[in-house]
């Protein structure tokens, strides 16, 4: 009865959204990407087998892919990151309600096993097993093949659950995934004979075959991840509801250095705070700053990837502006009356996140002179990567200040509303996301590589230079559209 009643919530929540009717085309978007790696895996699914057959005449086709299930749960995981949020963020709306924090959490962690997502990548499986297995062990060998690959996707959605309701208290938590997944693949490729892909490949042909303790097994592991699951997400429920945590602050700076720098000053405090000490936004800037600079130490000491240098080193210094600039205003929704009372607040605060962006470039900037050195990149390629990153990519994110206007919670993580955005929010991030590549390889095609770095270097230049007409530009649209902005903001608090 609860399950039916959350699960008709969740989709009037939906409908009631007032980014609803905004989201449509988005949520067109996001279908026709959902068809598409369906698609995929369809296609997969039908030309492995004989790619197998060919590839390893003396091994049965499922024998290979069940040897790389691993490497399909890790893929699975991954991208749980990007499309699926944490189940327990609907907790809160039914703590006043008279039902019991155990039965709802557990309500939610079932919710979380039938989800449809689970069964996502028996687009891939169901193909497969129909041209390799049923041969071989007809229909009933397919059932229970798909049967134990089910059972390892909800134990997959578990493993990720945990990680994710970690990670969303302290981002040090992220070595977790990353240890055992290390163990992984010390345990794989060290010894001979590749344990772990053995291993893979045996549980497969146990699935195919109907063995009890092949099932069991995994089964076993799925009930321990909920046990898991259901002790921490009581004990963290309360602590992220009376935000106990966000009272205990052992040292406060006033950054008192920026005092010299007026309002602009001020202003760059504002952000050093928001980043610094909203749990929400420090995990975001954190995760950014991560993957900054892991792409910058890859490139620097490393030579696994000195063919992708160009990706490397562009995304190197675009990947956190993305990431932060991204949701410009959003996490200022929280605070904007008070802004708006000051005379051209906004204009000074636009300027203030451009220059504090700018500041936090250095250190991939740094850190490249490493490769520098090494004489993997040119110093070109570096300064004009950095230059049309501050100037372009810059100017393409801020112009979300016009068009952002949901607030987005300061330090709720687990029990946050899922992020809206418009069509056109959506392009301008992506162009800015990708943008560098396209310019840098239509300019590669027709010209050579430095003269293709020179006009990159110019661009960015030319609109650092010019950077307070265009932010004051944003600002006089963002004044014009003020009343709306304020609206979307208050709506969705």
């Amino acid at each position: 009865m609860l399950f039916t009643i959350i699960r008709r919530n969740e989709k009037l929540a939906a409908k009631r959204s007032p980014m609803f009717d905004k989201n449509r085309f988005a949520k067109f978007l996001i279908y026709f990407m959902v068809a598409y790696w369906a698609a995929l895996l369809l296609f997969m699914g039908v030309t492995l087998p004989s790619a197998f057959e060919s590839a390893a005449p003396s091994m049965e086709p499922y024998h290979i892919l069940n040897q790389g299930l691993i490497y399909v749960l890790i893929t699975d995981f991954l991208v749980r990151f990007v499309i699926q949020t944490a189940t327990s963020h609907e907790i809160k709306p039914y703590l006043l309600m008279p039902v019991k924090k155990k039965k709802l959490i557990d309500t939610l962690l079932l919710q979380s096993a039938t989800s449809l997502y689970n069964l996502f990548w028996f687009f891939l499986f169901v193909p497969f097993a129909f041209l390799s297995i049923f041969r071989f062990y007809g229909m009933t060998g397919i059932i229970c093949y798909l049967t134990g690959i089910w059972l390892l996707m909800v134990l997959n959605n578990y493993w990720y659950l945990l990680c994710k309701m970690l990670l969303n208290e302290k981002t040090v938590y992220l070595l977790l995934p990353l240890a055992v997944y290390s163990l992984l693949a010390i345990a794989e490729f060290i010894p001979e004979g590749n344990p772990i892909s053995t291993f893979t490949m045996n549980l497969g042909e146990g699935f195919i075959e109907g063995s009890l303790p092949a099932y069991l097994s995994v089964i076993i592991l799925i009930l321990l991840m909920i046990f898991i699951n259901r002790t921490l997400q009581i004990r963290l429920l309360y602590s992220e509801i009376s935000k106990v945590e966000d009272t205990k602050i052992k040292h406060v700076s006033e950054y008192k250095f920026l005092d010299r720098y007026g309002e602009i000053g001020e202003y760059i405090r504002l952000e050093l705070k928001l980043y610094l000490r909203n749990k929400t936004v420090k995990t975001q800037f954190r995760m950014g700053f991560i993957i900054m600079i892991a792409f910058s130490c890859v490139l620097a000491f490393t030579d696994v990837y000195d063919r992708m240098t160009n990706f490397i080193c562009i995304y190197n210094f675009a990947i956190l502006p993305v990431m932060t600039l991204g949701q410009v205003m959003c996490f200022e929704g929280n605070y904007l009356d008070g802004l708006m009372s000051r005379k051209e607040s906004i204009y000074n605060l636009l300027r203030a996140k451009y220059y504090l962006n700018c500041l936090i470039l250095l250190i991939p900037s740094l850190i490249m002179i490493i490769p520098i050195i090494r004489g993997k990149i040119s110093p070109l390629m570096a300064v004009s990567y950095l230059l049309f990153t501050v100037g372009a990519v810059f100017f393409t994110l801020l112009q979300l200040a016009v068009y952002n206007k949901k607030t987005l919670p300061l330090n709720a993580n687990v029990m946050r509303s899922n992020r809206g955005s418009s069509l056109f929010q959506s392009f301008l991030i992506s162009c800015a996301l990708f943008m560098p590549l396209i310019v840098n390889s239509t300019l590669t095609t027709f010209l050579e590589q430095n003269t293709a770095f020179i006009i990159m270097m110019l661009i960015g230049l030319t609109l650092t230079v010019t950077h307070t007409i265009w932010i004051k530009n944003i600002y006089n649209r963002f004044m014009k559209r003020r009343y709306d902005n304020m609206e979307g903001f208050r709506d969705s608090r």
